[in-house]
């Protein structure tokens, strides 16, 4: 009962948030604030940006529908943090597999294969005894042949790259480079599927089901070099049919880029909820303030010791805001609380960055409904689930 007064009054005290494809700002300002505590806090505007252009770059706006899978982080070691960029496509930490083939492919046809491109080999214990050298040139001729007949397959339905996910020898690696196929091998499954995704096309497990319809295209396909490094990775970008993107994240260790990832991925987040729902309430413990403010009122018309605890328990939130801040919280909290009622503003909260005003909307901090909303019928739920338990049995007690 408490939960539901909560969550009726964050919707009560929340307000709309406004941002359009021509204005971008409190968008970024926003993904900026869940950056600020972040290791990576010096280049938060950039990192934000890409989190947006991200997001809007998938974002169904019609049906206020984001799919987070459609955004890959990547991340590699060297560079600067600044060197992040978002690219309009898919990554691929491979390169092509023979080094003479062309490392840009203009408005790529592409082949995606789970079938080997290699002749195929019995599955039962075999033996095959070559005793003359005719012999040998026979089997050897025949591979050939079986491998130009793939190669020619590919060829046929018009396909200019072929991306499987098995390997294939030397010699098939340079027939396929004397064929001008270019090919990238040992791709794995995860990315596969993103790039069928991104690329509008079909993965193939049989050579016999290769049609025209089947292969992906992409505007521009290139390998990229890192520096003086021997690291190479594959872009497949600019293509019409679909919007994968990738976040392309550089950093001088591995800390660092994991630490990047799990920001990128909050303001990704944050991001997502303003477009579901572009209604936002204040940050530094006010909403928190408000809604025990709102459910003490209301414990008057419901008695009960259950409703008064969930008032101190939404009070533990700024009074911790409080204390970590190295403020008196025992002091600061019903100071503020009084000064809320006072002026009917639920936008007081705890002034954790000593700015002099303890009016949240004039620090320009605050979090989405949803993800307060959550947080409190969650932590509702949790309460409820331990309840149910009415005894835990240990085994000291045989």
């Amino acid at each position: 009962m408490a939960s539901r007064i909560a969550v009726e009054h964050l919707e009560h005290i929340s307000q709309k948030f406004g941002f359009g494809p021509t204005n971008l700002e409190p968008l970024v300002q926003t993904c900026m604030t869940t950056l600020s505590s972040k290791i990576v806090n010096r280049c938060k505007r950039a990192l934000a940006e890409i989190s947006v252009k991200a997001v809007l770059s998938v974002a169904d706006l019609e049906r206020k529908y984001v799919n987070l899978d459609l955004i890959k982080v990547e991340g590699k070691v060297g560079g600067k943090l600044e060197d992040t960029e978002l690219i309009y496509g898919i990554t691929v930490d491979k390169d092509m597999s023979h080094p003479q083939m062309p490392k840009q492919i203009e408005y790529a046809k592409i082949a995606i294969l789970t079938c080997p491109f290699e002749p195929p080999k019995p599955k039962t214990k075999h033996k095959v005894e070559v005793d003359t050298v005719e012999k040998f040139q026979n089997l050897r001729q025949q591979e050939q042949k079986y491998f130009d007949g793939m190669v020619q397959k590919c060829k046929d339905v018009g396909a200019t790259l072929v991306i499987c996910q098995w390997g294939f020898d030397d010699e098939a690696n340079h027939l396929l480079m004397h064929r001008n196929l270019p090919a990238v091998r040992w791709v794995g499954g995860v990315e596969l599927e993103l790039i069928a995704i991104a690329t509008g096309g079909r993965i193939v497990p049989r050579f016999q089901e290769l049609t025209p319809e089947k292969l992906g295209r992409a505007g521009l396909v290139r390998e990229k070099s890192f520096g003086t490094t021997k690291d190479k990775m594959l872009y497949i970008e600019q293509y019409a049919n679909s919007k994968a993107v990738t976040i392309f994240i550089r950093g001088g260790n591995k800390m660092m880029i994991e630490e990047t990832k799990r920001g990128i991925h909050d303001a990704l987040c944050v991001a997502r909820n303003l477009i579901c729902n572009n209604s936002i309430v204040y940050g530094g413990g006010s909403a928190e303030i408000s809604c025990s403010v709102a459910v003490e009122t209301a414990s008057d018309k419901y008695p009960g010791y259950a409703i008064r605890a969930f008032t101190d328990a939404l009070d533990a939130v700024p009074m911790a805001l409080a204390e970590n801040s190295g403020l008196q919280p025992i002091e600061t909290l019903p100071a503020v609380k009084a000064q809320q009622i006072k002026e009917n503003n639920p936008h007081f909260g705890i002034d954790c960055n000593d700015v002099g005003t303890n009016d949240m909307r004039a620090q320009n901090v605050f979090e989405t409904l949803i993800g307060k909303q959550q947080q409190i019928l969650l932590a509702t739920q949790v309460v409820k689930m331990i309840l149910k338990i009415d005894d835990v049995i240990s085994p000291s007690d045989y």
